[in-house]
């Protein structure tokens, strides 16, 4: 499946180029973080990447020192700053992921990377989605512009509606667009992504109701 997409000098490219074009912006809104609460400016994560292997991702903090808690995030939750939601909607808070992508740990385009603890090595849908070098943005990630919404949407335990019924939903949208992919769609994904950065929607968001349907049905009580 791999090898498709943008050519890996494309995409390290571009996201210098976007790291020297959005220098004012990466500079403005880590002061913004900065001054919204104490705490590193950055919020490194470690996250499974190409074949298995973990790395160190990239965001601008949104959440508040020692918060603990769910490694998922529903609308409304108490961790999360003033500043962060602003950062959260308008993701701004993705921004130091070129980073990753110049470091080669990321891709412009791919499936979008998870902690550890929900990725399963050992199912081959999983194995199949880790030939793909992850991402920044994708088809199903620009269906999920609201995926906190959709996550307090579905009520109960977040994490357990996450794993049980979201990241299944996601992992086949993952392998559907690996199957045709190829450079052009991963610039109309990229297009579209702008699209959606300044308002313009371009894809249609998922609603509780198909992730549930994909799942074949409620979650359990």
């Amino acid at each position: 499946m791999t090898g498709r997409g943008l050519p890996r000098p494309a995409e390290v490219a571009l996201a210098a180029a976007g790291l020297v074009v959005l220098s004012p912006l990466l500079a403005l809104t880590a002061l913004a973080v900065a001054a919204s609460s104490r705490g590193p400016v950055l919020f490194r994560q470690e996250r499974v990447g190409r074949g298995g292997r973990t790395f160190t991702m990239l965001k601008f903090r949104t959440m508040r020192v020692g918060g603990g808690g769910a490694q998922v995030t529903a609308a409304g939750d108490g961790r999360v700053t003033a500043v962060g939601r602003w950062l959260r909607r308008l993701k701004l808070d993705e921004l130091p992921e070129l980073v990753n992508v110049v470091r080669g740990e990321l891709a412009l385009v791919g499936p979008r990377p998870e902690v550890p603890r929900f990725v399963d090595l050992e199912d081959p849908t999983w194995r199949r989605v880790l030939e793909e070098r992850p991402g920044i943005t994708h088809p199903v990630t620009l269906r999920l512009t609201d995926e906190e919404g959709l996550i307090a949407a579905a009520g109960g335990d977040p994490e357990r509606f996450y794993v049980e019924e979201l990241l299944p939903w996601k992992l086949a949208g993952y392998l559907e667009y690996a199957a045709a992919r190829s450079w052009r769609s991963d610039l109309a994904v990229l297009a579209a992504t702008a699209g959606v950065l300044v308002g313009r929607r371009c894809y249609a968001r998922v609603e509780l109701d198909e992730v549930r349907a994909a799942g074949g049905g409620e979650r359990p009580g």
